[in-house]
């Protein structure tokens, strides 16, 4: 009797560790295969999301709040074959999929996070993107970066300068190109003014000067540069409060500003107008 028992229980040891299968017995969960299939899609959602973005901001105008003109043509070109590419991706996750979900061999390379994680991030800023709009620069960054009536990398001094433009046509830009060929104030004395700009509050002015600026992009809004000349208003600048845009007109003067001889822009009038579309200079 000792040895059936020892017997019996040998055989519940074996049906222990080799059950009988019956039928097809449900799978547990497993994050890991689902995160290792959904991977392949986080390319997708990358690519399709930068390539809307980048058409996005070609066609509404925002681009141009980012990045120099000369460049859209290849932002627009870029954001196309970005889409382009989603959908060969796609195509080629669906074919596998009907091959009964084999997957390509893996390609092992040395990445500082975790399969999938900087494709993620990357989709994420362009839905920031596509949520979000670009804000256009403002006073804050203009004093950050430091207000300059010169450009780079040109001649400070010149023996003759003709200008084309009629004085009350020039913008904002065109008074800096024309000081930084010629810089000497007395020149322009009672020549008309007419430009557009947002306000500027320099504590070293006096309470009747602001200064009228605009920010220049060379290639892109992080190299952008403030540019400017001081105002000098009938009253205070309290009734014009940083950041608001502003139609000065009024006549060219020099007058002397903390030691220095620069040139001013005495305002006639001046009046309040809305941000532009495109506002600034190139």
């Amino acid at each position: 009797m000792k040895k059936l028992e020892q017997l019996k229980q040998f055989i519940l040891r074996l049906k222990q560790k080799n059950p009988r299968p019956q039928g097809k017995s449900k799978k547990a969960f497993s994050f890991k295969d689902f995160y290792t299939k959904i991977l392949p899609w986080f390319d997708v959602f990358a690519l399709l999301n930068w390539g809307l973005l980048m058409v996005k901001y070609r066609f509404t105008g925002q681009l141009q709040l980012l990045i120099h003109p000369n460049y859209f043509t290849l932002v627009l070109i870029t954001g196309i074959v970005l889409i382009a590419l989603s959908g060969i991706r796609t195509w080629q996750l669906l074919k596998q999929l009907r091959r009964g979900g084999s997957r390509e061999p893996e390609v092992r390379h040395i990445t500082i996070f975790p399969p999938g994680v900087a494709t993620a991030l990357l989709a994420i800023a362009a839905i920031a993107g596509l949520i979000v709009p670009p804000k256009v620069l403002a006073s804050d960054t203009a004093l950050q970066r430091g207000i300059t009536e010169s450009l780079p990398f040109t001649r400070t001094q010149v023996q003759s300068f003709t200008s084309r433009i009629k004085p009350e046509d020039r913008s904002l830009m065109d008074w800096i190109r024309t000081l930084n060929a010629y810089p000497e104030p007395d020149a322009y004395t009672d020549l008309p003014a007419n430009v557009t700009g947002f306000v500027v509050h320099i504590d070293s002015l006096p309470e009747d000067y602001l200064m009228i600026s605009r920010f220049v992009i060379t290639c892109c809004a992080v190299d952008a540069y403030p540019v400017g000349l001081p105002v000098k208003l009938p009253s205070t600048r309290d009734q014009f409060p940083p950041d608001t845009w502003l139609k000065i007109e009024g006549v060219m003067t020099t007058e002397e500003l903390n030691g220095e001889r620069r040139l001013v822009i005495n305002a006639i009038d001046a009046n309040k107008i809305d941000t532009p579309s495109n506002p600034y200079e190139f």
